[in-house]
């Protein structure tokens, strides 16, 4: 119900008073289930990744990256569909089943590519916040009024920008915006991948004897 809601009207129309409306209950019925909005907002990004595909587990083989970078994409892309959603869902921390369902499956490709447990561990969380933050950002500049105007502007410094003054730019000036949107968002969970593959992440131990001193 809450779902439809939002695909049809937006996720400023799900609230519990409209909720209760359609289920022809009083709102306060609803709080035995849900506690606030941010759970319902929780409840109803389970829901939507329900209808992510998930590679089969112990299948990925020497694909390991290639099926992990569209497992990313695809979850972002849900995400570009619901904007507002992406933005509750960076302020919240979701548990729903299909979540946690994810967040294995994402830990197993990790693992099938050689990734230490430590560093998986830490990574994941990394990839599904920079995959939830692009979401959010996309819909904040599509729904943003001058926002095109803004980007051409942007463009257009760049692009007059005096090479004696900005000779880093003048270098790559015709990279800048190059590649689509989409060979973007592969990259930057290719190169973040590669990071976490070859990062370790901090000794407890170190850390603390480092507080301690």
């Amino acid at each position: 119900m809450a779902l439809r809601i939002m695909k049809e009207e937006g996720l400023e129309r799900v609230t519990m008073r409209r909720l209760a409306a359609e289920l022809d209950t009083g709102p306060a019925s609803l709080y035995v289930y849900v506690q606030n909005m941010a759970e319902l907002h929780g409840a109803i990004l389970d829901e939507l990744l329900a209808g992510l595909v998930l590679p089969e587990p112990g299948r990925a083989g020497e694909r390991w990256r290639e099926e992990l970078i569209e497992l990313l994409t695809g979850y972002t892309e849900l995400l570009l569909g619901q904007p507002s959603l992406a933005r509750s869902i960076l302020a919240l921390r979701p548990s729903g089943s299909h979540y946690v369902r994810l967040v294995d499956t994402l830990l197993g490709l990790l693992y099938a590519g050689g990734v230490p447990v430590a560093q998986a561990a830490w990574g994941v969380d990394l990839l599904l916040q920079h995959g939830t933050a692009t979401a959010a950002e996309q819909g904040v500049r599509s729904e943003a009024i001058g926002a095109q105007a803004e980007q051409d502007a942007f463009v257009e410094a760049l692009n007059d920008a005096a090479d004696s003054d900005c000779p880093n730019i003048a270098r790559s000036r015709h990279e800048l915006f190059s590649g689509t949107g989409g060979q973007r968002l592969s990259w930057m969970f290719d190169a973040m991948i590669a990071g976490i593959s070859a990062v370790a992440v901090p000794d407890p131990e170190s850390s603390a004897d480092q507080l301690r001193n």
